[in-house]
């Protein structure tokens, strides 16, 4: 408070000095009216604007900027009323000043007396404003052109300044101006919106915005480009462009997109043409500013190109060539535009580039053959020079410095350039506009001949006044030329040293002298370099093409602007003629503009008097009588020519003639005056081609070079063919002139802040006049013609609503109020004429200092009222306190004393209930314990009765199943075994099948030969058998011949004996009887005896032989069975082979057809039932008494004959199957506890099917295709969600199922015993009985098909993540470009407004739209149990959307970067922590965290006393995340709408930009724009981390599934 009173204490004083300031004031006003009076009766009022010019003014101007500027700083009082404001809270303090600016009446009445007072006095605006003391004012300063400072003194004719700089001026008040004391410290986008349009407030804010690389500044629709000298890429990304598409003019922060954009959007809506006319002195950026243009042109109209380069990219490429050859260093600028150029962009009815053509000024030609030091010839010739080895020496070159054409200057390198780079994009940029390589080469071959050119000297010849080459050196730079060009060697030094002169009679050959020789070379030269840049151009627009169809066109005219040297020739003046004729058209255009703007806020504006330079245009081209006129005459010398200038135009008022001058001549332009010298006029002026040169270079073997000459005329052709470069500029001018004449023109200004081509330096006098040369002070001077300085309602009402009682208490708007401050209204702003503005604050300030006098008596009434309250509440606390602690005493001593008897009787109380409870407590134990004893005894017995019952029950059920479940397990195990050895045998073999398809058919192969062998084989057991089938016939045939041999033989033997002894027993019966006689005959008898043993030993061997044959049959027929047999044997394997064979080419068709896991399912049955039919084992069937009844046995050759049909019927129900769970997923199935049964579902069918493991198969790719199909529908939030949820718990489930071939564990050896199979298939069923049905999700070795439907799932889980991400940050879009800007309302709705919710206005219901869409979506995700990890990454990257479209809003648009925007901002982001609270962790995550630049934005707007703030802690504490170029853009940006409080101090400032200045170099470092991060921020390990903890056993499959048959797998 003390700080307040001696703030309101020094107010009183300062305002005592003025009030005694305006006494003296007053006694002098009236004498200064009457001779203001006096004065204007001399002059003559101004004639309002005949009705021609009011029909030159119309059409369709550009609309000037309405945007309420930003408000300015505050002043000492200002900051008085603050500081009361926040110290002071009492509702009696405010309404007292309440009821003092009430009384305040005749302050507005005198401000109206002396507003109409300017207005009666002068009929115009007024020109002269009466300073006070205590005034802000700019003087003028011979250093810094304009110095600001106070008025300490003031009279009728001078005042006394005391400048910022120190030092005290004296200047007359007529060459003094009013400073805004509220000017922002960082500028204003549009210089109209400024409160005085002078010459140093304009000065002042380009220089303010130059200090915070603000380059671009409007005025009205005309932009001012600052070259800052350095690069800032963030202003011409794409980025850049993006925002500039979407904007309105005047929108955003000023810029050349903006411009362009504005021309674009103009020829599209309205059909109209356009034209942006880029103008500056050298080095002042204009032809960057040209690129920046036609680049956004080109990015706007723009289309891809269907047959090489597009249009646009083409117009761009022209560029570097045209530099090359039309651009050179100068003493300003190292890149600077020797010529003119308008390029015009064709475009169709849709906007799109269909066409171009460029057009060119006024090539300098002098520059070729006359280089001043340090600047530096055309880069072409320096670039060829720095051309590769090869070129070099193709063209004879070599070090630059020896050729005469570039030695002339010290310069041939450019700093940051490299020449041979250079050459190389040149090359380029030719093959992309369509210039071949033969062009090429005679381009560049042209140039090195102007080089040879140079270099060639002469001397005196042999003849009288004749010339010829110096020495060997020039003799070989001109047979060089003369091999360049293609020519002969003589013919050129002829042409060089020779004149041909052609009489009636005959033709004189006349020489030339080395002085003569020597212009004649330069001439060539200037001529064949101004022929080929004729040639390129017309060549590039050749390759372009334009467009005859074109509906519309923007042209981009980068025009030299007005020039004055020292010495100022002919290329000066035809420069400066265009500048003045450019600049009439600027005059009549800014004009018009100002016409339309009263217009249209129907002001009154016929006086205001249009001046132009027509005067001046007269001067030089009118015809006859003009300077180009008399220029084109013939003329002997220079002197003659300018005497006759001086005998024309000596009267003349913009035409003067300099003291000690001969032939010098000056003209006042509008810019200023300037000399020129006439020496080199007439010369410059011919535009001619000597006759030799002409016959030599037509003549050419090279086409390209006599391209360039063409034959004249054959009556010409011995004559030198003379025209006027003035007549022929003035020409292209007029068509130039008149081709902006039917477009819609915008202006772009281009200023060099300084001549030493270095950032961060401004120099106040140079670019003042280049302000003056630009036109922009002429269009200033017409506005303040009417009313110069223009406010919109709401910042005039802000400013001077004290100056009106009404407005203090809300029972007016905006408009209202304006209307009872002033009479002239328009309709939408606020008009002032020159010097009521002063006025205006003048009376402010008076109310200002009344108003502290008051409020510092109603501060110390306070002070004191409030110093003699808290004594006398003192004292009555004092007496309070005292008379407490006595009752207190008092108090005590009674409690005591209660208290003690209290206790007694207590005490006594306990004793006395202490004996009683034991007593009481021994009795009820004992009780206790005889009853309880009782009660466990009845317990005991009966729990013995009940435990043997309950022992022989279950003794007895045991016994019964025990026996049940063993022989049940019996049977189990043996079935279970079986089939698990069968089925394994079939897997194994399946799998080798499947695995090794080459070993499949090598197998297939091998059976077949193996058939082959065995038929071979067949075939040959066939014939064996035959063989030995008839062997043995034969061999029995002489068996049984021999046998019947020996028979017979035996037979007839024995038919002798018998014969023999027949005869000997009838000898001996008819013998007679004789008394024997030993008669024996003994050799008779020995000889029969021997006779008969062999027969019995024949007899024998016959049987032997006999027997011998019949075994030998017998083991023949034996092994002719045995062969039988093995024939019929090896013709069943051959059966079985192809049999299997025929399996195989089954098995391979099979897996071709993706039907592996049906098959395998199905054989897997099928070989538990052969098992069954080969083993003979019934299937039982339960009786009613638990027994089984077994069923008849099937024959194995039944399976074996049905194979293939039950293969086919297995694969088309798989198929079926397929289509079940397609149909039936594809539908909303819904969850269950909390999962989704789709997900789910699938899951378990491809695990039954085994399809993880199959090596082929197609139901992968009809899920992936069907849940394609499903997410069609991508504005459907409820059906991505949902299918959201069904992916990515698939894909948990995949990732944790799946593992790659290779990784799973070794299995152990299989068992060779058949116990031992059988007992590992006991123990393998065991285990998946009793693991399966619990773990849902086990470990499968995943094939390819298995991994590629992963990475598919994966991909659509990221597509449909991205979907809802996107779809969400759709629906916020247009919400934040409504969230982005606090709501306007006027001064008359802020206190009803204020009470209650602003609900109705649609930018305070964006907020909650937002927090509603959120909210739509969190339900959405919930409902379909959507994991909280996709939910959190979805809100994270939305909030980080969030934060980058507030964030970059505040920087881009300045409206948007104030207080009471960023309390609105405020508001809005603690309603998005309120719902990330709500939302909880689980679900928002980091949410909040992503916001951290738009919080700490905001948190900086809304902080009061800005300027106490250090660097440090601004850097440390409040904004720890920013960039120092993002800091330093919020801070410069900054302004108080409700307190007008200031922003960060100077120091502050300084601070940064030293920052930047160093991190310039970093061209990342230099943007201050957030990007949006599109990318997904997740992956698969994320997903299944948060499905960890679910459990899938309790999930129920579809209805409609399980009561299919094939899917009752589902329910275990």
């Amino acid at each position: 408070m003390l700080f307040v009173l001696a703030i309101c204490q020094k107010a009183k004083q300062t305002n005592a000095s003025r009030e005694r300031d305006r006494d003296r004031e007053r006694e002098h006003r009236q004498e200064r009216r009457e001779k203001e009076k006096r004065r204007e009766e001399k002059i003559e009022k101004p004639k309002p604007p005949t009705s021609k010019t009011r029909r030159e003014s119309e059409g369709n101007g550009d609309k000037l900027r309405e945007n309420s500027p930003g408000p300015s700083s505050l002043s000492f009082r200002d900051d008085l009323g603050f500081a009361i404001v926040a110290s002071c809270t009492s509702i009696s303090f405010f309404f007292h000043i309440y009821i003092f600016f009430r009384s305040e009446n005749q302050i507005l009445s005198r401000v109206h007396w002396k507003l109409s007072d300017l207005e009666r006095e002068t009929g115009a605006p007024a020109a002269q404003v009466n300073f006070s003391v205590g005034s802000h004012v700019w003087v003028e300063d011979p250093e810094v052109a304009w110095i600001d400072g106070e008025v300490l003194e003031a009279n009728d004719e001078e005042i006394k300044v005391d400048c910022t700089s120190g030092k005290t001026v004296v200047a007359k008040i007529s060459n003094v101006y009013p400073k805004d004391p509220e000017f922002p410290p960082c500028g204003v986008d549009d210089m109209t919106r400024l409160a005085y349009l002078h010459e140093p407030g304009v000065l002042h804010n380009l220089k303010c915005r130059y200090d915070i690389s603000e380059i671009y500044t409007y005025t009205g629709n005309i932009l001012i480009a600052v070259n800052p000298f350095r690069r800032l890429p963030h202003l011409y990304d794409n980025h850049m462009m993006e925002q500039y598409k979407r904007a309105a003019f005047g929108e955003l922060s000023p810029h050349p997109f903006a411009i362009a954009d504005y021309a674009y959007r103009l020829m599209v809506n309205e059909g109209i043409s356009q034209s942006i006319l880029v103008s500056g002195e050298s080095g002042a950026g204009k032809t960057e500013s040209t690129k920046m243009l036609m680049r956004y042109l080109a990015y706007m109209g723009g289309r891809a190109a269907t047959d090489g380069r597009s249009v646009e990219q083409q117009v761009l490429e022209s560029n570097p060539i045209l530099e090359a050859f039309g651009n050179a260093k100068t003493v300003r600028n190292n890149n600077s535009s020797r010529f003119g150029k308008f390029v015009e962009l064709q475009f169709d009815a849709r906007g799109r580039i269909s066409g171009a053509a460029i057009r060119t000024y006024l090539l300098e030609r002098s520059r070729v053959c006359q280089v001043s030091d340090p600047e530096r010839n055309y880069h072409c010739f320096y670039m060829l020079c720095a051309a590769p080895p090869e070129d070099v020496e193709r063209y004879k070159l070599g070090n630059l410095r020896k050729f005469h054409y570039l030695n002339q200057s010290n310069c041939y390198e450019l700093d940051g350039v490299d020449d041979s780079k250079e050459y190389v994009a040149t090359r380029k940029a030719m093959d992309i506009v369509g210039i071949g390589s033969d062009e090429q080469e005679a381009i560049f071959r042209v140039v090195a001949a102007i080089l040879h050119l140079g270099n060639i000297e002469f001397t005196k010849g042999t003849e009288t006044d004749s010339s010829e080459p110096k020495d060997k050196k020039s003799r070989f730079h001109l047979k060089t030329a003369a091999e360049l060009f293609m020519c002969d060697e003589k013919s050129l030094e002829d042409s060089l040293c020779k004149r041909v002169i052609l009489t009636r009679d005959e033709t004189i050959t006349k020489c030339l002298d080395p002085d003569s020789a020597t212009v004649s070379r330069d001439a060539l030269a200037k001529i064949v370099y101004s022929r080929l840049f004729d040639w390129i151009v017309n060549k590039i627009n050749n390759s372009i093409g334009q467009d005859p169809d074109s509906k519309h066109l923007i042209g981009v005219l980068d025009i030299y602007g007005f020039e004055s040297f020292k010495t100022n020739s002919f290329e000066q003046f035809c420069i400066n003629l265009t500048n003045e004729k450019l600049q009439q058209h600027f005059n009549q255009h800014v004009f018009k503009m100002e016409q339309e703007e009263y217009t249209k806020e129907e002001i009154d504006w016929s006086y205001i008097e249009f001046i132009d330079n027509q005067d001046i245009l007269d001067l030089i081209e009118k015809k006859p009588g003009g300077i180009v006129a008399l220029l084109d005459e013939a003329w002997s010398t220079n002197e003659t020519f300018a005497q006759k200038l001086y005998q024309t135009f000596k009267d003349h008022k913009r035409f003067s003639k300099p003291k000690l001058a001969r032939s010098d001549f000056t003209i006042c332009h509008y810019a200023g005056e300037v000399t020129y010298q006439t020496e080199l006029f007439l010369d410059k002026n011919k535009d001619y081609v000597v006759a030799e040169h002409q016959d030599l270079l037509s003549a050419s073997k090279c086409s390209f070079v006599s391209g360039l000459f063409p034959p004249l005329p054959e009556e010409s052709s011995k004559s030198s063919k003379f025209s006027s470069i003035g007549s022929r500029f003035k020409q292209q001018l007029q068509a130039l002139l008149e081709t902006l004449s039917v477009t819609e023109p915008h202006y772009i200004r281009c200023v060099k802040p300084n001549n030493l081509l270095k950032p961060a330096i401004f120099e106040n006098n140079n670019i003042l006049q280049q302000l003056r040369c630009g036109g922009v002070m002429e269009a200033i001077r017409i506005s303040c013609a009417g009313y110069p300085t223009r406010k919109p309602f709401n910042e005039f009402a802000s400013r001077f609503g004290i100056l009106a009682p009404n407005v203090l208490n809300w029972s007016c708007d905006e408009v209202t109020a304006c209307n009872q401050i002033l009479e002239k209204i328009g309709k939408t702003k606020v008009f002032l004429r020159a010097g009521q503005m002063a006025e205006l604050d003048a009376c402010r300030s008076e109310v200002l200092g009344k108003s502290a006098s008051i409020i510092q008596r109603k501060v110390r009434s306070y002070l004191a009222r409030n110093n003699f309250v808290l004594l006398r509440l003192s004292a009555i606390k004092i007496q309070a306190s005292c008379r407490g602690q006595v009752a207190r005493y008092h108090y005590e001593c009674m409690r005591r004393e209660a208290a003690s008897v209290k206790i007694q009787k207590h005490y006594l109380m306990y004793l006395a209930r202490n004996a009683y409870q034991k007593v009481y407590s021994s009795a009820v134990l004992f009780q206790t314990c005889m009853r309880g004893m009782d009660a466990r005894n009845e317990l005991k017995f009966r729990k013995r009765t009940r435990a043997a019952i309950i022992v022989q029950s279950h003794c007895r059920k045991f016994l019964a199943r025990h026996c049940y479940l063993r022989v049940k397990k019996a049977a189990v195990t043996t079935q279970c075994a079986w089939r698990g050895r069968v089925a394994r045998r079939e897997l194994r073999k399946l799998k080798m099948a499947a695995k090794e398809t080459g070993a499949l058919q090598a197998a297939k192969n091998k059976l077949e030969k193996q058939v082959e062998e065995l038929t071979w084989r067949l075939q040959l057991e066939k014939r064996m058998r035959a063989d030995l089938e008839e062997a043995k016939t034969q061999e029995n045939a002489k068996l049984h011949s021999a046998l019947e041999e020996m028979q017979l033989q035996f037979k007839e033997t024995k038919e002798l004996l018998v014969k023999e002894r027949e005869a000997a027993k009838k000898a001996a019966e008819h013998a007679p009887i004789i008394q024997e006689v030993p008669v024996i005959d003994h050799e008779m008898i020995n000889k029969l005896t021997s006779e008969n043993e062999q027969l019995k030993a024949l007899v024998n061997s016959l049987e032997k032989k006999i027997d011998e044959t019949e075994k030998r049959f017998e083991e023949t027929s034996r092994l002719s069975e045995e062969r039988l047999k093995q024939s019929s044997e090896a013709e069943t394997k051959i059966i079985e082979l192809k049999t299997a064979m025929q399996r195989l080419e089954e098995k391979l068709s099979d897996m071709e057809t993706e039907d592996q896991i049906l098959r395998q399912q199905t054989l897997l049955n099928s070989s538990s039932r052969r098992m069954s039919e080969h083993l003979g084992i019934s299937v039982a069937e339960p009786k009613g008494n638990g027994h089984h009844e077994p069923l008849s046995a099937i024959p194995s050759k039944k399976f074996g004959a049905s194979d293939s049909k039950l293969r086919r019927s297995q694969i088309e129900r798989q198929h079926e199957n397929v289509d079940s769970l397609i149909k039936c997923v594809s539908q909303d199935i819904g969850f269950s506890e909390g999962k989704p049964v789709a997900a789910f579902t699938i899951y378990k069918c491809l695990l039954h099917w085994k399809s993880f493991e199959a090596e082929r198969t197609s139901v992968f790719d009809r899920l992936i295709q069907m849940i394609g199909s499903a997410i069609e529908d991508q504005d459907n939030n409820d059906q991505m969600a949902y299918w959201l949820s069904n992916t990515s718990t698939l894909l948990f489930m995949l990732q944790r199922s799946l593992k790659a071939t290779g990784t799973a564990p070794r299995k152990p050896p299989t068992p060779t015993s058949l116990f031992g199979r059988m007992a590992q298939g006991f123990l393998s069923s065991s285990a998946n009985l009793l693991v399966g049905p619990l773990d849902v999700v086990r470990q499968v070795e995943a094939k390819y098909p298995a991994l590629l439907f992963k990475q598919q799932l994966t991909a659509y889980v990221e597509k449909i993540y991205g979907i809802i991400r996107d779809n969400l940050k759709k629906d916020l879009s247009p919400l934040l470009s409504s969230c982005i800007q606090a709501p306007r309302t006027s001064r008359g709705n802020i206190l009803k407004s204020s009470g209650g919710r602003n609900g109705s206005s649609p930018q305070a219901n964006s907020w909650f739209s937002i927090i509603d869409n959120l909210n739509g979506l969190l339900c959405t995700l919930k409902e379909n149990f959507v994991p909280p990890v996709l939910v959190q990454k979805i809100f994270t990257q939305t909030f980080s959307y969030i934060n980058v479209q507030l964030f970059n809003s505040l920087l881009l648009r300045r409206e948007c970067c104030t207080f009471s925007n960023g309390e609105y901002v405020k508001s809005g982001l603690a309603e998005l922590e309120l719902w990330c609270c709500q939302a909880k962790e689980e679900y928002a995550g980091s949410s909040w965290d992503e916001l951290k630049h738009a919080r700490q934005a905001v948190g900086f707007l809304v902080i009061h006393q800005k300027s106490r703030i250090s660097y440090d802690e601004i850097t440390n504490d409040l904004c720890p995340i920013l960039s120092v170029q993002q800091l330093h853009r919020i801070c410069t940006l900054y302004w108080d709408d409700n307190y007008n409080t200031r922003s960060v101090s100077p120091d502050v400032i300084s601070s940064m930009k030293i920052i930047m200045t160093d991190d310039s170099n970093d061209d990342d470092s230099i943007s201050f724009l957030l990007d949006d991060n599109s990318s997904i921020p997740f992956s698969v390990d994320d997903i299944s981390s948060s499905f960890q903890d679910k459990k899938y056993s309790d999930v129920k499959a579809p209805e409609e599934l399980i009561e299919n048959p094939a899917f009752q797998f589902l329910q275990d």
